[in-house]
């Protein structure tokens, strides 16, 4: 750029913005309209989240709001036109334990949805290439009709060995007894299976909940449906069958709707109070993980051999805290290396801006948002932030003098700024050497553009241009 004014002009390096969105220094009107999201936003899961994150649920929740009506229609309609009759002609205990029961039933059935069943968080991209190159490492080097074997990984528990898989979506290897649910999408430890009716997946978080709502909900049913038929029975004995019905019209619908889910409700919680005595989970059974068919030396490891022990393990032990932290905020400011289009890193905003606060005297408190000049890349063997350069930028010498970004030198290059006071179409190396410091003595050395044609080809765009103030 030329300057067509003869008085001296001070030359001014600034910055240039390598992030996509605009950092505090240099927006601060927009940097406090920036919305700051929590983790439940961005959770990479098929989960619904309500109450700002705290009520965490499955995805499809038509049934679980099934199972709410019938419980609130059944235990509405006996409170309404049972439980007056049963009152006054037996015992005022009758609608204080069924209303006890009904709130224990609804506690633990919500307890159990909006908990957080055991979700395992899935690895970072730093992570996953660990365990990447680690797996490389241990398979060796492959030709071209291997196959690589299975992803797993072995443990010995209480004196049985416990295969690892590897989950492909989460990338991790999942801990003993964890599963994937391919509803929620999810990796749950201590996965047992994932239940609509309560609108969400059955872990290591919420078992305990799951299993005393069902059978507290057995409690219930059967409680009902019982006194149902006592309520029938006596109004029978005063005014006839016929008549009673016709009193209480209520009553039939609960007896028919009790009658049919009892036995569903109730051989549930059978099997999971044998799964609870035996410390087995829904998930081992089916597959039969533990099956004496396997091997006569297969056994459950997880077993304390005692049933009094496992129901005690199962219900009273501690509740694990959730390791996803849904709730948590998102850093999105935090000074992290931006991938650029062509396969090159720059340094991080707060990193340049302190390096260059100490090698440019010149450098404003508040720089100023500039296009134009390139880039010129450091050599990629140089370790740094700013190392991640791909193989066909060119590198500059060591000797050459300019700004320090990491451990690196960035050389400063623009065929086309100029300053006109004493020198004109002259190539500046660092802000120190600018002709604009000329009338003050000091040394102009000269950047030789012949030797480094390459550069005008390689450079995407610059991190320091020379202007005029």
């Amino acid at each position: 750029m030329h300057l067509g004014l003869d008085e001296p002009r001070e030359c001014q390096y600034n910055q240039i913005c390598t992030h996509n969105s605009s950092s505090p220094l240099e927006t601060p009107h927009l940097s406090k309209k920036r919305k700051v999201k929590r983790k439940w936003q961005v959770f990479p899961g098929r989960n619904k989240f309500y109450c700002d994150g705290r009520i965490m649920m499955a995805k499809q929740t038509g049934v679980f709001y099934l199972t709410m009506v019938l419980i609130l229609v059944t235990s509405g309609l006996f409170f309404t036109f049972d439980c007056p009759f049963l009152a006054s002609n037996l015992t005022p205990a009758i609608p204080a334990i069924g209303g006890v029961l009904f709130f224990f039933v609804m506690g633990m059935l919500l307890r159990a949805s909006f908990s957080d069943p055991g979700v395992l968080p899935r690895a970072t991209p730093e992570e996953a290439a660990d365990v990447e190159r680690q797996i490389d490492a241990a398979n060796g080097a492959s030709g071209p009709g291997y196959r690589p074997p299975p992803r797993t990984r072995e443990v010995v528990i209480n004196g049985q060995t416990v295969k690892l898989k590897y989950c492909f979506t989460c990338k991790i290897f999942r801990p003993p007894r964890a599963s994937h649910c391919s509803l929620c999408d999810n990796c749950v430890e201590r996965f047992d299976h994932h239940c609509p009716w309560v609108g969400n997946c059955v872990g290591r978080r919420n078992y305990r909940f799951f299993y005393l709502f069902i059978l507290s909900l057995s409690f219930l049913t059967i409680f009902i449906f019982a006194f149902v038929i006592t309520h029938v029975i006596l109004r029978s004995n005063r005014t006839g069958f016929l008549s009673a019905l016709k009193d209480s019209p209520a009553s039939v619908l609960e007896v028919v709707v009790c009658f049919f889910s009892v036995w569903s409700i109730v051989g549930l919680s059978g099997f999971h109070t044998y799964l609870i005595s035996s410390n087995q989970t829904t998930n081992e059974d089916i597959k039969g993980s533990w099956s004496s068919k396997k091997g006569k030396d297969n056994y459950n490891p997880y077993s304390h051999g005692n049933i009094l022990t496992n129901c005690c393990a199962a219900l009273c032990g501690p509740l694990p805290p959730s390791l996803i932290d849904r709730r948590g905020f998102v850093e999105t400011d935090a000074p992290q290396p931006v991938a650029q289009s062509n396969g090159t890193n720059t340094c991080p905003t707060t990193q340049l801006q302190s390096h260059m606060a100490a090698t440019t005297p010149l450098l404003h408190a508040q720089p100023v948002l500039l296009g134009g000049g390139p880039i010129l890349q450091p050599k990629p063997s140089v370790p740094g932030p700013c190392s991640g350069l791909g193989p066909s930028q060119p590198s500059l010498p060591s000797s050459i003098p300019g700004l320090s970004c990491g451990g690196e030198v960035l050389a400063l290059h623009d065929s086309e700024s100029h300053c006109h006071h004493h020198i004109h179409h002259q190539h500046f190396i660092s802000p120190e050497e600018t002709p604009c410091a000329a009338h003050l003595g000091h040394h102009v050395p000269l950047y030789d553009p012949a030797s480094q044609d390459s550069l005008h080809e390689d450079s995407v765009r610059g991190l320091v241009k020379l202007s005029s103030v």
